[in-house]
Parts: structure tokens; C-alpha cells; sequence
């Protein structure tokens, strides 16, 4: 007899560079803690990004930008993303790193333009009649085809709906029959039908049916409340650029270039000026009738040098049309060359849009606190590692980078898992430091070296 052992259907999270951070680490009254939500000092820079939170919650903030500034590994990066979890999933953040923008088929203001309307929430409030329920009966009615043959069709569907309050029997067009076939209706399921459209939802399986079977993969949720008819207010999240990508393409046709245009690779359009502005005015209309709401995002541009002045002087006015959202800029950089000019400029960006920055600096991290990640990167990664070990690794930090430390973690432990031992011991920290170098060490050898290298 043969067992097996059956997997778990859990989704494991894969462990990427920023997962520990889960948010700024502020108290109520908006002061950094020195080591909460999985961000240590910076508290400085965890404040003035907690203020910049405030405002964009109060959308105060809009087509404002901020410039976040600091030496590589202090943490600009964790700042944005720490303001993305501040923010919720219900205001939209749209990170790009500066070279994205030289794209061989796309303007570099158009990828720019996208990346901004990316960044702008649209939140649509609908009124709509539902008849909702859990499916208690689903059967088609057959009548003979009209004209030649003796085949039959479904001349109308008789449905069943049941809630909490009540029952209701509804006769359904033989459409309405296609849909449900469509959403893979059967007894038991929780839907609802749209009054005007007749379109149909599956919301999921009636929690009456949870213990059916052992293994099951449906989301159950539970039979609703009221009546099966009921008016119902529907809230649609879009961002201005979804809009921008459905009017660009409208999507079917039933002639042969339709037909043959699906079928074939898409180029990435350009979606025009002019486009936008009609979607403008719609979402302006949208607003002013109260049917809409604008949510200002944010937009994330790392590595913000490695942009143009063609894209910075293209930036300028994109901050200043009414519809803009929170622009969040990050740079390494310190006094450097703008991109397309022979004119030094501090963080290689042009002194007028400097000029409409607020600059957000990050200090670099002491010995105690790189310790402090480094256990808490232990933590997330699920690596066991003694004090004395990542004492001796944040001693390696100071002299080398933070990066680099951080790195080693992974090494040392399956090095301790080789030797037989479940924790990190010091003795694997200097072994794997002594197989891998850090870039001062490979800067340091290539200079002694340099008649031994092609240059």
C-alpha cells in the first residue's frame, strides 16, 4: 500500500529584498520609532515621509514632488515602499527606475506620460438593481427551432435565488443561459445578475457547502443578506491609464482585420494627446456629477539621474497640469553631469525642477543598527545566527556596505548546514567573506592588478 503524503495548497512567500518592510514605523503622533515595522533609524527621513503621507491622505499633496537623497544602501528605496504600505492598496503606487523611459518603441515623454497616468485612481460609484442569491434550481426550457431542422434551443432558463430574507423564481433570457454557462454556474453558488445588462458574477460557493470536501480549492462565502432584489451601490477602482489603454484599443469585431488583429502580436501603441483629453473631460464630467472620485497616487522614479533634460524639462510642465499625482524621485548621486547637457548640476538634476523639490536626505547607518537589520533579515529569511556572529557581520558592514553584509547571510548558512550545524557561527562568516568579495575589495585588487587587466 502506498501513502503519500499530500502538498499543502498554501502560497509561499518568496523573500525579496524589502519584504520586512511592512510600513514607516511611526507612533500616532507621527514620531519614527527607533526600530518598528521593520525599519532601523533613518528617523529623520521616516517622519518627514510620515508628514508627506498626511498630506497625500488629505490630498494636499498632489503634483507636488519629493526627492528622496542619499548615499547607496540607506534605506530610499524602503522609504518609498514603506510610504506604499503607509498608503493601503486602495491608492495607487506605481514604482520606475529612470532607464525605463529608452524603449525603442515608445517616446520617452509618452513612457513617462503612462507611468504618470498609472499613477491617478479613479474611483467609480455605480447604482445598480441585482438580483442576488444562492442558486437553489438552474434548468433550461427547450422549444422547437424556428425554421429548417428539428433541433431544439433554449428558449428561456428558469433560476432560482435564495437569501437570508427570502426565495425568488426568476425566467431568464436564453443569453442570460450563455453567461451563466460562461461563469460555470451550478446549485450552490452565490451570484448576482445585473437588472439592466443582464450580466452575470460568480461571487463564490455558499459556505453551507465548506465541509463538502477535504481538499477544495473555491472560495466560500456566506448567503446574503435582504432581499434577492436589491439596489446595490458598486465601487470600481480604474487608473487613468487603464482608461487611456481601453479607448486606445477597443477590443472585438467580427471582420477579418479585427479578427486577424487579435490573432497577431500587438505593437505597443502610442496613445495620443488628443485621446487623453477627451478622457479628461468624461472623468472631469464623472467628478463634477459626483458619479467619481480622483485619488491621487504616487508615482516612484528611482535612479532619477539616469533620466534626460529632455524628460526633466517634459516633467516641469506634467507637474503642473491639473491632473498629476504625487511624484516620489530617488538618487545616488551627488554632484553629476544632466544627461544630455555638459552642465553639473547636484544629484544630475536641473536647478529648476530642483527648485520644485522637497528634499528628503538619509543618513548612513552606524554599526548597532546594520546589527539590528541584519537580525531582523535573519528573522524573515529564516536563518538561526548567533550574537557574536552578526556582531562580527556588522563590524564587516561598517568597512564594506550594508548590501554586501546582508548578502552573506544566505552563504553562511547553508556553509553551517554542510558542517553539520543548524545556526551561523562566526567561523562561517569569515570563511564565506573569504570566497566572496565585496566591490572595495574587487575596486582595491583591480588597482593593484591594473597591468594585468585589459583596460
Amino acid at each position: 500500500m502506498r501513502i503519500e503524503e499530500v502538498a499543502s495548497t498554501t502560497k509561499t512567500q518568496r523573500v525579496a529584498t524589502h519584504t520586512h518592510i511592512k510600513g514607516l514605523g511611526l507612533a500616532d503622533d507621527g514620531n519614527a520609532l527607533q526600530m518598528a515595522s521593520g525599519f532601523v533609524g533613518q528617523e529623520q527621513a521616516r517622519e518627514a515621509c510620515g508628514v508627506v503621507v498626511e498630506m497625500i491622505k488629505q490630498k494636499k499633496m498632489a503634483g507636488r514632488a519629493l526627492l528622496l537623497g542619499g548615499a547607496p544602501g540607506t534605506g530610499k528605496t524602503a522609504l518609498a515602499l514603506g510610504i506604499a504600505q503607509e498608503l493601503g492598496t486602495k491608492v495607487p503606487f506605481c514604482p520606475m527606475v529612470g532607464s525605463e523611459v529608452y524603449s525603442s518603441e515608445v517616446k520617452k515623454t509618452e513612457v513617462l506620460m503612462e507611468n504618470f497616468r498609472r499613477a491617478i485612481g479613479l474611483r467609480v460609484k455605480e447604482n445598480k438593481e441585482v438580483y442576488e442569491g444562492e442558486v437553489t434550481e438552474l434548468t433550461p426550457e427547450y422549444a422547437q427551432a424556428q425554421g429548417a431542422g428539428y433541433g431544439k434551443v433554449v428558449s428561456h432558463v428558469v433560476i432560482g435565488l435564495k437569501t437570508v430574507k427570502g426565495t425568488k423564481q426568476l425566467k431568464l433570457d436564453p443569453t442570460i443561459y450563455d453567461s451563466l454557462q460562461k461563469e460555470r454556474v451550478a446549485v450552490g453558488d452565490v451570484i448576482y445578475i445585473e437588472a439592466n445588462s443582464g450580466a452575470v458574477r460568480r461571487v463564490g460557493r455558499c459556505d453551507a457547502y465548506a465541509t463538502e470536501f477535504d481538499l477544495e480549492a473555491e472560495e466560500y462565502v456566506p448567503l446574503p443578506k435582504g432581499d434577492v432584489h436589491k439596489k446595490k451601490e458598486l465601487v470600481q477602482d480604474v487608473t487613468l491609464h487603464d482608461l487611456d489603454a481601453a479607448n486606445a484599443k477597443p477590443q472585438g469585431g467580427q471582420d477579418i482585420m479585427s479578427v486577424m488583429g487579435q490573432m497577431l502580436k500587438p505593437k505597443k501603441t502610442e496613445i495620443t494627446e488628443k485621446l487623453r483629453q477627451e478622457i479628461n473631460k468624461v472623468v472631469n464630467r464623472y467628478i463634477d456629477q459626483g458619479v467619481a472620485e480622483l485619488i491621487p497616487g504616487v508615482l516612484f522614479v528611482d535612479e532619477v539621474h539616469m533620466l534626460d533634460i529632455e524628460c526633466f524639462t517634459y516633467l516641469n510642465r506634467a507637474l503642473e497640469s491639473s491632473l498629476a499625482p504625487i511624484v516620489i524621485f530617488a538618487t545616488n548621486r551627488g554632484i553629476c553631469q544632466v544627461r544630455g547637457t555638459h552642465i553639473d548640476s547636484p544629484h544630475g538634476i536641473p536647478m529648476d525642477l530642483l527648485d520644485r523639490l522637497v528634499i528628503i536626505r538619509t543618513e548612513l547607518y552606524t554599526t548597532e543598527e546594520i546589527i539590528q537589520i541584519l537580525a531582523i533579515r535573519a528573522q524573515v529569511e529564516g536563518i538561526a545566527i548567533d550574537e557574536g556572529s552578526l556582531a562580527y557581520l556588522g563590524q564587516l558592514g561598517e568597512e564594506t556596505s550594508l548590501r554586501h553584509v546582508v548578502q552573506l547571510l544566505t552563504p553562511g548558512s547553508m556553509l553551517a548546514k554542510t558542517n553539520g550545524r543548524d545556526e551561523i557561527c562566526k567561523a562561517d562568516i569569515e570563511e564565506v567573506h573569504a570566497l566572496f568579495h565585496d566591490a572595495k575589495c574587487s575596486a582595491r585588487l583591480l588597482a593593484q592588478d591594473a597591468d594585468k587587466y585589459l583596460s
